[in-house]
């Protein structure tokens, strides 16, 4: 049974002449109880609200604490997924720059071929032009010494061509 400070107040008691309480005193006592009662019930009013209150204070707290937890496994995500793209964009570039180095140095390869080639080509060239050019200055040379051969013995005809003829 639940009594209110209402009740206490209102309580009414038999009056006896055997051996009874004064009904002042009890009535100053019921109404002590009946404020001390009304004290405690308004205390008690007064903890349930703030009870309440500070149950939707952490209920909001949780529900912030959840979304921060989620902002935060969120970002943690977003965070691996860029690190994942940019690993792979790291990896994308580094194969690009060696297919290119590699072409580039393949470039340079069949160049440096192409040059030895062509000083090889150029060294016959030369080999050949001084082949021709010592075969033509031979020829010269031989002609020349022809020319002199002939020369001395048209000097020589001459010379006995002037016996001859020397009156």
């Amino acid at each position: 049974m639940q009594l209110t400070p209402l009740d206490i107040q209102q309580r009414q008691f038999r009056v006896r002449f055997l051996r009874g309480y004064e009904p002042k005193e009890v009535e100053a006592f019921l109404n002590s109880i009946a404020d001390f009662v009304s004290g405690l019930l308004k205390e008690k009013d007064d903890l349930a609200r703030d009870l309440s209150e500070k149950n939707r204070q952490l209920s909001e707290h949780r529900d912030r604490e959840k979304t921060l937890k989620n902002t935060l496994i969120s970002a943690q995500k977003a965070v691996e997924q860029m690190r994942a793209n940019a690993e792979k964009e790291a990896k994308l570039l580094v194969s690009e720059a060696e297919v290119k180095a590699e072409r580039i140095l393949n470039n340079a390869h069949n160049r440096l071929a192409q040059i030895h080639e062509d000083i090889a080509e150029l060294k016959r060239q030369r080999t050949q032009l001084e082949m021709k050019l010592r075969s033509t200055i031979e020829t010269y040379l031989k002609m020349l010494d022809m020319q002199q051969e002939e020369e001395a013995g048209v000097a020589d005809l001459e010379s006995k061509v002037k016996f001859f003829t020397k009156p």
